[in-house]
């Protein structure tokens, strides 16, 4: 069985190498590769949520290519055309011609899917063509060109019953062929134009941009036949739709998306999602064994439904379902990291929600490096162990052998036999067994960039008893005489190095991991915004806050953030005031004023990257007060702290030299110069 076992390893790491080379190559060269490919043991991330103009910037994702590919095989990014202004990208507008969108300029997005692919990265492209935004009318849309050939939508290519048509407006013939959108013009899919112009689109993404595949945008707008025809032309490698709705009636829509009996997209598995949001918000895990609404997620043990698992994308949190406009979906509450467990160690293709990734990045890496080690793909199945309130247990499996072994919940209720499963990651509320057949060594810290000095847990998994571990740091592969541990040791890593670990069991060495670890220094500061309302009136002010690296959300999630009561009079004036810290030297928080519940209020202010004062003016930019950044003209500019506590901050105004000048705070009609108040340099001009 162990030799067994061996081969299976080899081919799944040559079946990786040959995926590898098919992002290095391009999709398009591989006439018959279409829809997604079975065997595929690879990991995608969500590159963005909802309003993530800072973090999905294509410069920003591009500078984590070395980390993401340590992890992921492929990146779902924005819909990347312009769309007119500030934009997620569902109001798509431009095709073709103009790619300055609101994440960057065509040219860093170019670099971006250049550099990816480089890394071994597919990127998928988010591809909206139920509807389309108008230029200046409910019917014009550009007029683009590409490859020579001028491209144009007309009157003629929306639903005959769009909205438009409701509204005076002429419309095509034909009605449509899905759910009806009243945000935009739905396109007709049945006009030859739409269909030319679509198959151009897409040729454009995947040959042009050099995207790997797409990810098809509310195809219940339109019917499946059109995704077929679509990919059929197109050839992505990966395609896969959001059909959002219960889970028979996505696979009946995989089914209808197929070219000679197999299917030409995979799909969102919503089923999936949604019974690990019910166990986990509810904390009863036999839910994740349980039907949602009467329907089963299409990775499950159900017959009619396990045939799809080569076409699911399966998920537990997305930009739709945690929030949009800051109202709230139907979110995953808890146990986020139980969640993430699960959809690791589960067959089909996981989909990673970029959140997720950023507040527990070393778990995620960890759980796919597990899943990577055992060998899990989307044709892999599944047996349950434990079902109950209290813990969930599932064995998975790879062409019919035990690979990885989880337990969710009280994870202490269930613990398989020791002889035959060995424990690799635990955290809360889940626990990672490999099956010991697999013969590797297992180090649980994956390779990746970290702040500060940790340690790693190495585990030998073999069926020897007598197995060692042997390493080096230095990227070389260990030998029998290189540095040797028991099972479970645990060592330091506190600086940049290359741990190669190799399993040494009867004098040879095998099963050998390697984990690349760098240590970058974070520079914390803080910075301090005030805000004054006089001119205005205000008696009450919100910050809505946002940006930089995604850490300044408000602690009141909800519009219009958190209500501001900390205030101090400077120069005879009351300043509402928070202290924020960023995170690094590229860090920076994002504001909006508002008082009452949030109406009036002012327009962004953004990049404020320093401490700050800021006055709310009565002249309006629309119906949002404008702002004048005061810093420096109040009298008062602030520069920095000269003690660490408030106690070591002497109450006066000060002289550099230390002689008190002046009783009380205030620095009104001072001579020019720096002085000490309450502890920090100011700057009197």
């Amino acid at each position: 069985m162990k030799e067994k076992i061996k081969t299976l390893i080899s081919v799944g790491v040559k079946a990786i190498v040959v995926l590898v080379m098919l992002f290095v190559t391009g999709s398009s060269q591989n006439a018959n590769a279409q829809g997604w490919p079975e065997n595929y043991g690879g990991v995608m991330l969500q590159g963005f949520f909802w309003d993530s103009y800072s973090a999905s910037q294509w410069t920003k994702l591009s500078s984590q290519a070395d980390d993401l590919a340590q992890t992921f095989s492929l990146v779902w990014v924005p819909q990347s055309g312009n769309c007119g202004g500030q934009s997620m990208g569902y109001d798509d507008l431009y095709w073709f011609n103009n790619y300055d969108s609101s994440f960057g300029t065509e040219q860093a997005l170019r670099d971006m899917i250049k550099t990816f692919r480089d890394k071994g990265l597919g990127t998928i492209a988010d591809v909206v063509i139920n509807h389309r935004k108008s230029l200046n009318s409910w019917t014009d849309f550009p007029k683009e060109v590409y490859k020579g050939v001028t491209y144009q939508l007309t009157w003629q290519d929306i639903c005959a019953d769009d909205e438009a048509a409701s509204n005076g407006h002429q419309c095509g013939p034909n009605k449509d062929t899905g759910e009806g959108w009243d945000g935009m013009r739905d396109l007709d899919h049945k006009s030859q134009n739409v269909q030319t112009n679509v198959k151009a689109y897409l040729d454009f993404l995947l040959n042009d941009l050099g995207y790997a595949g797409f990810r098809y945008d509310m195809v219940k707008g339109y019917a499946a036949e059109y995704t077929r025809m679509y990919n059929t032309s197109a050839k992505p490698q990966f395609s896969v739709g959001e059909y959002w709705d219960s889970s028979s009636r996505i696979s009946n829509w995989i089914d209808n998306t197929a070219q000679d009996g197999t299917p030409t997209s995979a799909a969102f598995d919503f089923q999936f999602r949604y019974t690990v949001r019910n166990a986990a918000n509810n904390g009863d895990w036999t839910r994740l064994g349980q039907q949602n609404d009467g329907n089963w997620p299409l990775v499950s043990n159900n017959y009619q439904q396990a045939k799809y698992s080569r076409w699911a994308v399966t998920f537990v949190e997305n930009h739709d379902t945690e929030r949009r406009a800051n109202a709230e979906q139907d979110p995953l509450n808890k146990d986020t990291l139980a969640a993430n467990a699960y959809l690791l160690a589960m067959p089909g293709t996981p989909c990673v929600f970029l959140k997720h990734w950023q507040a527990y990045r070393p778990e995620i890496k960890a759980m796919v490096e597990a899943r990577r080690v055992a060998g899990i793909n989307n044709l892999s199945t599944y047996s349950n162990m434990r079902s109950n309130k209290a813990y969930y247990s599932n064995i998975v499996k790879t062409n019919g052998e035990n690979r990885l072994l989880f337990v969710l919940g009280k994870t202490d209720g269930f613990v398989p036999s020791d002889a035959q499963w060995k424990e690799i990651l635990s955290g809360y509320h889940y626990k990672y067994y490999l099956w010991r057949a697999l013969e590797t060594a297992w180090a649980n810290r994956a390779s990746g960039t970290y702040e500060e000095p940790f340690d790693v847990r190495l585990t030998a998994v073999s069926e020897a008893a007598d197995a060692q571990l042997v390493y080096t740091l230095d990227g070389t592969t260990p030998t029998a005489s290189s540095p040797r541990v028991a099972d479970g040791t645990t060592i330091r890593i506190d600086g940049d190095c290359t741990l190669t670990l190799g399993l040494l069991v009867g004098g040879a060495v095998k099963g050998v991991v390697k984990r690349e670890y760098k240590m970058k220094t974070v520079n914390r500061t803080d910075i301090t915004v005030y805000v004054n309302t006089d001119a205005v009136g205000w008696t009450t002010v919100n910050f809505w806050t946002w940006g930089g690296d995604d850490t300044h959300a408000p602690q009141h999630a909800s519009w219009p953030g958190d209500r501001i009561t900390d205030t101090k009079t400077i120069n005879g004036k009351k300043w509402y005031y928070k202290t924020f810290t960023l995170n690094s030297d590229d860090d920076f928080v994002n504001f909006v004023f508002s008082t009452g519940s949030g109406s009036p209020q002012t327009v962004d202010i953004e990049n404020v990257r320093s401490d700050r004062f800021f006055e709310i003016s009565t002249e309006k930019s629309g119906d949002k007060h404008k702002v004048d950044d005061v810093t420096g003209t109040t009298g008062v500019d602030i520069v920095e702290w000269m003690a660490p506590s408030s106690s070591a901050r002497p109450s006066g105004v000060y002289s550099l030299d230390g002689q008190l000048v002046r009783q009380g705070t205030s620095t009104s009609q001072l001579p020019r110069g720096i002085y000490v108040v309450n502890g920090r340099k100011v700057v009197v001009r």
